[in-house]
């Protein structure tokens, strides 16, 4: 009985065994079996991209001429309205010109006594010369009256300049605009005493077509663009670098300016460069102060590659990483430079090139080494 209860527990052993291993063989099966997981793909692209930097700034007036008097007096009467457009040469106020034309009239007769003078100085030396060498006069009194007739020529032509001097003064009583523009608000009115040097401004006039807008980007910025540029990456192909405008309200500006120069010096504190652009303002929709944003065109990138803003996700450390499938179909990681975001898509200028395939859609489920299914998807990048 012993022997042959030994028997029949010994099957029993080896069949249970069986049955637990070739369960576990089942479940071995089954997860190498498992379905590669199915993810869209985007093919990056090489092409042409027009490469464009959006700045913010403020616009200011094409020239600003600030209205001070050049000489001193009342102020009679003002001769434009506030806020109006104005052309230059035109009369804005008027100070008493009273003793600026006496001091004239006073100045015109002292020319007269001065050329009345200088006249008789000169007939006696035409005088003095036929009786040079005789006993009636001596080269003395000849040199004499040569010295005199010459002084009163120097007294004439002082009389001409206090005449002119005193001209002047009597038309800078009449204060013209310097330039075309619009007028601001008076900050004088008929009565008050203006004097010739004094601080305050008695009125502002700017011109607003066209009119400035300037931008700060940072150095660090530019000096990647400027040479971006001289090693040919980045082509100008005139050689000028337009600009868009967007308004305070994001609506574009519906006429296109152009960069005229970048400040020459970097602001310590912020670390930027002022760039400053020409827009043309013929209905003067712009106004001097407005905040603005600008749209740089900084040129032609010959080889772009752009990729899906889905396809790119950042690590722990905040670098921006692509999932890419390798040749032998499995994911892997790579990390890329994406300096900037255009529309839906990252500008990708190094970690890529053209024709890798980077996973745009199912990455939730995908590992790096996992080899995975590419599947067609219409909604996809590729149809980008």
């Amino acid at each position: 009985m012993k022997k042959y209860g030994e028997f029949i527990i010994l099957p029993s052993v080896l069949l249970l065994t069986a049955g637990v291993l070739t369960g576990c063989n089942d479940k071995g099966d089954e997860k190498a079996q498992a379905p590669a997981p199915q993810v869209n793909v985007y093919t990056v692209k090489a092409a042409p991209l027009a490469v464009t930097t959006e700045l913010p700034g403020r616009t200011d007036a094409f020239r600003v001429a600030e209205v001070r008097p050049q000489v001193s007096g009342i102020i009679l009467k003002r001769n434009f309205v506030e806020g109006s457009d104005i052309a230059a040469g035109n009369s804005l106020y008027q100070i008493d010109p009273a003793p600026y034309q006496a001091a004239w009239n006073s100045a015109q007769g002292s020319l007269a006594k001065a050329q009345a003078a200088a006249n008789i100085a000169h007939l006696t030396v035409k005088r003095y010369l036929p009786l040079l060498g005789t006993k009636y006069i001596s080269q003395q009194d000849y040199d004499q009256a040569i010295a005199s007739a010459q002084q009163a020529d120097a007294e004439v032509k002082a009389a001409k300049a206090d005449v002119e001097n005193a001209r002047i003064n009597l038309a800078y009583t009449k204060v013209s605009s310097p330039i075309d523009g619009r007028i601001g608000k008076s900050n004088v009115t008929e009565g008050a005493l203006v004097t010739n040097g004094q601080a305050s401004s008695m009125a502002t006039v700017q011109q607003l077509d066209p009119i400035y807008v300037d931008v700060t980007q940072s150095s660090n910025d530019f000096m990647q663009l400027k040479q971006a540029v001289e090693k040919g990456s980045l082509q100008k192909p005139n050689g000028k670098t337009a600009v868009q405008l967007l308004m305070e309200d994001g609506q574009p500006y519906p006429q296109n300016g152009e960069l005229e120069f970048s400040d020459v010096t970097v602001d310590q504190t912020t670390g930027s460069i002022t760039l400053r652009a020409v827009f043309p303002n013929p209905q003067h929709q712009l106004l001097p102060g407005m905040y603005v944003r600008a749209k740089i065109d900084e040129g032609i990138q010959p080889e772009a590659m752009l990729v899906p803003q889905q396809g790119v996700t950042r690590n722990p450390r905040g670098d921006a990483t692509v999932m890419v499938v390798a040749e032998n179909n499995k994911a892997e990681v790579r990390e890329v430079t994406a300096p900037q975001a255009i529309g839906d898509q990252w500008l990708v200028t190094k970690g890529v090139k053209p024709g890798d395939k980077i996973i745009v859609s199912g990455l939730q489920r995908v590992r790096p080494g996992v080899a995975v299914q590419i599947v067609p998807d219409s909604a996809a990048a590729q149809t980008r």
